[in-house]
């Protein structure tokens, strides 16, 4: 019979577009992206400065905006993902049920429509700001996301941890916070690193309840200039260039 190799290893990295530190490659496909957009629009800014000069000194309020939706709906979703992952392996049948449903519920929801469903529906017993509204949404829609992350990565972590734990005298709470959830980190950094680029490019859907972002400073421009073309390669360039930033972060 064949021999099975049991040794060999899987080498798991944050994303194909995140450089290996040993990685010196001029082209790797990180460096060509994101010296790709500070080029195009280096280029676009020098050969056509009527009108990407006037677009560009238009977006920076947009891209302000983004930023702020961006990093308050992800510390949310931060939140809420921990406390339903955890509750989706807790040993009450009550919370474990909520949980699972408010996972099950919630992603098989497009997130547009929970950002229209709280902006207008719950709009009629609750007054939101539009930001608010829109923050809320995504830190819900992608919490439970997050949750089976957390719930994976706890999940992850052998067995004999929780019992040497509990055999020292810990009680399960105390073994979950203070010995399983500090080695859980290192292995949900990477899925939530690419939860954060997802939710920095959902962040333009915010658009549609009037909050200011990058995508509606740009359409902002473009109803006015007509310059739907220009308006939006500048807006799409700005849009990867600010993933590449975060994906290098």
């Amino acid at each position: 019979m064949a021999k099975i190799n049991t040794k060999t290893k899987i080498q798991i990295t944050d994303g194909v577009l995140i450089p290996a530190r040993d990685d010196t490659s001029i082209f790797s496909a990180w460096k060509i992206t994101f010296y790709g957009a500070l080029i195009a629009l280096a280029l676009l800014l020098i050969f056509s400065p009527e009108p990407y000069l006037e677009i560009l000194l238009f977006l920076p309020d947009g891209i302000l905006k983004t930023f702020q939706v961006t990093l308050i709906s992800i510390f949310f979703a931060l939140i809420i993902g921990l406390l339903v992952g955890l509750g989706r392996i807790s040993r009450n049948l009550i919370i474990n049920r909520v949980c699972t449903v408010y996972v099950e519920i919630i992603r098989g929801i497009p997130l547009l429509v929970q950002i229209f469903y709280i902006y207008y529906a719950l709009g009629k017993f609750v007054k939101l700001v539009d930001i608010t509204s829109a923050i809320i949404a995504i830190a819900v829609c992608y919490g439970a996301y997050i949750s089976e992350i957390f719930r994976a990565g706890i999940q992850s972590i052998p067995k004999g941890q929780m019992e040497a734990a509990l055999a020292l005298g810990l009680t399960r709470r105390q073994a979950i916070f203070k010995i399983i959830l500090p080695q859980t980190v290192k292995v949900v950094l990477p899925p939530i690193g690419n939860e954060f680029i997802a939710l920095l490019k959902d962040s333009s859907l915010v658009s549609v309840v009037a909050v200011s972002d990058l995508l509606r400073r740009g359409r902002e421009f473009a109803s006015t200039s007509f310059q739907y073309f220009e308006t939006y390669t500048l807006v799409a360039i700005m849009e990867e260039r600010l993933r590449t930033d975060v994906k290098q972060g």
